[in-house]
């Protein structure tokens, strides 16, 4: 069958879909212009695909031989799984593979922006380190101070056990509460979503976007923070108001944010990159070499065997999917 990649990957994981099907890459550093992603895709049956692309109904329309939709990720909110469900096309994502890395990046947030590591090292190179003074350059420590971690999944949970090597009192806010013997493991305690924004001395984001979660951050719940707090987002950029973010952030109602991900990405709120409380990073929370290698690899397994007529391993409408045919 025929194969439309993307973006670049591993070159051992297009082997490995080249050994059973026909492919066509995007060989470019970037992603795909709706266009050239439109066209090349129309008598395709399988698609591998990044969050940078946007599977709507007219991609959908467009691609009346598609059979599979394998994303790169594990975030899918960029794939109108209605649509592709209706059209019988199977859709699957990566799962669990970047907890891991995910929750580093998001301590490498805390600490950056609580230690202005960003700050200072900009202000080294340009050759403004001159002498050390007992008032110079002050960040917040982090260590012993109250963490509230915004949904407890894989990686929020990641983010709680890391928090346990920093002496944090961990606050979490879910849906579900857990437990209270895995509460007790964790060493977490549960919160109402205002009572952990105005007890935590950071607030870090791990929820999926979704219509109940756009948003969910904005003025009012930046109000409730400490003035001492740090803002972090490794989740999905449309989760926080990002104007009403920069207003915060200007006014000093919150200390600072560390950020991974964009309200409208890549395109950055106006004010925000003046802002030297704030630490910017270009969506590389999965930025690892064995992180986004095992992505490719389970994107691949799911790849062919939805083309086989199998069940993907990771399969997200396929219930939905063994449903409709029931009826």
């Amino acid at each position: 069958m025929r194969v439309l990649i993307t973006a670049r990957i591993p070159e051992e994981i297009v082997s490995t879909i080249r050994s059973e099907h026909e492919i066509e890459i995007n060989e470019f550093e970037r992603p795909m212009d709706r266009a050239d992603l439109l066209a090349r895709v129309r008598d395709k049956e399988g698609l591998l695909c990044t969050i940078s692309d946007r599977v709507d109904k007219e991609l959908l329309t467009n691609a009346p031989l598609l059979k599979m939709i394998a994303n790169y990720g594990v975030g899918f909110d960029h794939i109108d799984l209605d649509a592709a469900t209706a059209r019988a096309i199977l859709v699957s994502n990566t799962p669990g593979v970047l907890t891991d890395a995910t929750a580093e990046l998001t301590f490498a947030l805390i600490l950056a922006v609580a230690r202005r590591v960003v700050e200072g090292d900009q202000r080294t190179r340009k050759g403004h380190f001159r002498f050390w003074a007992p008032l110079l350059f002050l960040g917040r420590q982090v260590t012993g101070k109250t963490l509230g971690i915004i949904g407890f999944g894989q990686i929020g949970k990641a983010v709680a056990r890391r928090a346990t090597g920093f002496d944090m009192r961990v606050l979490y806010y879910s849906r579900t509460r857990l437990d209270a013997s895995i509460e007790q493991k964790l060493s977490v305690e549960h919160r109402g979503l205002d009572d952990l924004l105005t007890e935590s001395d950071f607030v870090s984001l791990h929820v999926p976007l979704t219509d109940k979660t756009l948003h969910m951050i904005g003025a009012r719940e930046l109000n409730l923070m400490k003035r001492s707090a740090y803002l972090i987002n490794a989740a999905r950029g449309p989760v926080v108001n990002e104007r009403e973010l920069v207003e915060a952030l200007r006014a000093g109602k919150i200390a600072g944010a560390g950020l991974d991900v964009y309200e409208n990405e890549p395109k950055l709120t106006p004010g925000l990159v003046d802002l030297e409380n704030v630490v910017l990073l270009p969506h590389v929370g999965s930025a690892t070499v064995e992180t986004r290698t095992r992505m490719g690899e389970m994107a691949a397994e799911n790849l062919l065997a939805g083309l086989r007529s199998q069940t993907p391993p990771n399969c997200l409408n396929c219930s939905r999917l063994a449903s409709v045919k029931a009826r």
